[in-house]
C-alpha cells in the first residue's frame, strides 16, 4: 500500500488506534469512528499490563518487545503515564519454584531477559510480599504499566495533533459496504480502505463472518483496589502460581503439569472459573487486580461474588496490602480465538476485519499493526 490513501477505521481502542498510528505515519488520510464519546470496551477494562514475559518464544515475544517501544515512544512524545515496572512471578509452593527455575535456565537461549532471584531480593523489591511459604520469584524487567483508560483517551488526541487524525465518536457505523461507512444518521462516506477494529462487534456488521471465524466471546471479572496509604508502592507486577499455570511461555517447562495438576486436585474453582491471579498499581495508586474467564455464558450480566472472594484469597497469599477496601468491580467481554493471535478477514474487497483476539491487545497491537502495515500479517506464533 505505497500510495497515499484515504483509510477509514471503524473502533478507537488499542487495536483501531495501532492501525491509526502505523496509517498516519506512512502518510495515509485516516478517519476512525467510535461509537461511543470514548472507547470504553476491553481496551480500558484490563490490568494496565504491557506483558512481554507471557508471551511464547518466537516472532511473538519480539512483536511484544517492538510493542513496548511504542509505549515508551507515546511516553515521550504523548505524555502518557508508563511505569516501566517489570515484574515478579512469585512461587510460594515447591512446585512453582521448580517451574521457574527451569524457565530461568532456558530463557537465555529463548531470548527471555529474566532471572531468578531470592526471598530477600524478592522482598527488596517489594516490601510487602507475604514471606509465609516465599520460594523466591522470577524477575523480569521488560513489563511496563499503563493506566488504560487514560491512555486510551490520550491517544487519540495526540494522533490529531501529529499526523491529523481524524476522530468521528459517538457515530456508530451500521453498514459498510466499499468504498462507503455509513452511520446511524443515514451519513456516508468513502475509502480506499476500510479497517473494522470493534472486536466482537464486527458480528453486527458481518454476522457470517463471524459466525464461522471461531472467535467467542469471553467475560472476565475484575477488581480496583483503592489507592493505599502513604503512598505506599507496590513496585513491579506480581503474579502467582494460577499465572504459572496460565501462560504459554511456560509451557516450554516440562514441570508446569504439576502445578496444573495440583490446582486441578486440590483448588478446581480456579479451573472452574478459569482464573488466575495478577496484580498491578496505576498511577494514582490503585490496585488492578483479576481475572476470571467465561466463555460459556459471557452475555450473562452478572458479577459472581465467589469468583472476587477467591481472586481476594490469592492475592493475599501474594502481597500484603495495607489497605483492602475495594474501590470499583467490573465485568470485560472480549474476543478470544482457541489458535489465533489475532484474526483477520477480508469480507470484501477494500475491507479488512482485524480482531485481537489472544487477550493481549495491549502488549501485542502496536507491533502486530506496524507488521501488518510491512507486509506481514501474523496469526500464530512463528519461531525465530
Amino acid at each position: 500500500m505505497s500510495l497515499k490513501q484515504k483509510i477509514g477505521i471503524v473502533g478507537a481502542g488499542i487495536v483501531g488506534l495501532s492501525h491509526a498510528w502505523s496509517a498516519a505515519k506512512r502518510g495515509h488520510s485516516v478517519t476512525v469512528y467510535e461509537r461511543t464519546p470514548k472507547a470504553y470496551g476491553a481496551s480500558i477494562r484490563n490490568f494496565g499490563m504491557v506483558w512481554p514475559i507471557g508471551l511464547p518464544h518466537g516472532k511473538l515475544y519480539q512483536i511484544a518487545l517492538e510493542s513496548r517501544d511504542y509505549w515508551l515512544e507515546l511516553q515521550k512524545k504523548a505524555g502518557i503515564w508508563i511505569n516501566p515496572c517489570g515484574s515478579m512471578h512469585l512461587a510460594h509452593e515447591d512446585d512453582e519454584w521448580e517451574v521457574l527455575q527451569e524457565f530461568a535456565n532456558i530463557a537465555p537461549n529463548l531470548g527471555y531477559n529474566c532471572n531468578l532471584i531470592n526471598i530477600n531480593q524478592t522482598i527488596k523489591k517489594c516490601p510487602s510480599i507475604n514471606t509465609t511459604k516465599l520460594k523466591g520469584a522470577l524477575w523480569s524487567p521488560t513489563e511496563l504499566c499503563l493506566d488504560s483508560p487514560n491512555a486510551i483517551s490520550t491517544i487519540p488526541h495526540w494522533l490529531n495533533e501529529t499526523y491529523g487524525v481524524n476522530f468521528i465518536f459517538d457515530s456508530l457505523i451500521t453498514k459498510i459496504q466499499h468504498p462507503n461507512i455509513t452511520d446511524s444518521n443515514g451519513e456516508s462516506n468513502s475509502y480506499d480502505q476500510i479497517f473494522i477494529c470493534s472486536g466482537h462487534d464486527f458480528q453486527t456488521l458481518y454476522p457470517s463472518v463471524f459466525k464461522s471465524s471461531g472467535v467467542k466471546q469471553c467475560k472476565l471479572q475484575m477488581l480496583k483496589i483503592g489507592s493505599q496509604p502513604n503512598g505506599w508502592s507496590m513496585g513491579p507486577h506480581l503474579a502467582g502460581g494460577l499465572t504459572i499455570r496460565h501462560y504459554k511461555n511456560f509451557q516450554s517447562c516440562k514441570s508446569q503439569s504439576k502445578v496444573k495438576e495440583r490446582y486441578a486436585q486440590r483448588s478446581p474453582d480456579f479451573d472452574k472459573f478459569g482464573i488466575h491471579v495478577m496484580a498491578s498499581q496505576n498511577q494514582s495508586g490503585d490496585i488492578i487486580t483479576g481475572d476470571s474467564h467465561d466463555y460459556d455464558q459471557p452475555n450473562d450480566p452478572f458479577a459472581n461474588e465467589e469468583i472476587d472472594n477467591l481472586i481476594i484469597q490469592e492475592i493475599e497469599k501474594m502481597i500484603q496490602l495495607p489497605s483492602k477496601k475495594i474501590k470499583h468491580r467490573w465485568l470485560g467481554l472480549y474476543a478470544k480465538h482457541n489458535d489465533l493471535i489475532q484474526f483477520i478477514n477480508n469480507p470484501e474487497s477494500g475491507v479488512t476485519i482485524v480482531n485481537s483476539t489472544s487477550g493481549l491487545g495491549m502488549t501485542l497491537s502496536f507491533g502486530l499493526a506496524e507488521a501488518f502495515w510491512r507486509g506481514e500479517v501474523l496469526t500464530k506464533n512463528q519461531p525465530g
